[in-house]
């Protein structure tokens, strides 16, 4: 059984930093592109950020590049996402979500495993 779990969300104030973290059990996540998502109140989830299988290259959309970073902690079964300069719109809940492949072409189109996400609220 595959279990996909987001940790490091909470609330922090306009300007600040979160890190997300994603791991996983009963699939190993070194062994496809893995992607974050997140949904905001009222709108549809939207991707926002994508890794390679090997780490050589990650993809942001356009309102976080900048400002979020995407990684792997190659061995640990682990990705995170380093999140700066949060402002209101960054509040939602963000997922993590493996890939039925191992680049990020179209990723939001190859989704395989998802996470029940970590709420994120920017605000003061």
């Amino acid at each position: 059984q595959v279990h996909v779990v987001e940790s490091g969300g909470g609330l922090v104030q306009p300007g600040g930093s979160l890190r997300l973290s994603c791991t996983a059990s009963g699939v190993t996540l070194d062994d496809s592109a893995i992607s974050w998502f997140r949904q905001a109140p009222g709108h549809q989830r939207e991707g926002i950020s994508c890794i390679s299988r090997h780490g050589d290259s990650t993809i942001y959309t356009d309102s976080v590049k900048g400002r979020f970073t995407i990684s792997r902690d190659v061995g640990k079964n682990t990705i995170h996402l380093q999140m700066t300069s949060l402002n209101p719109g960054d509040t939602g809940r963000y997922y993590c979500v493996t890939l039925h492949r191992g680049h990020c072409a179209d990723f939001d189109e190859y989704t395989n495993y998802w996470g029940l996400g970590t709420q994120v609220t920017v605000s003061s």
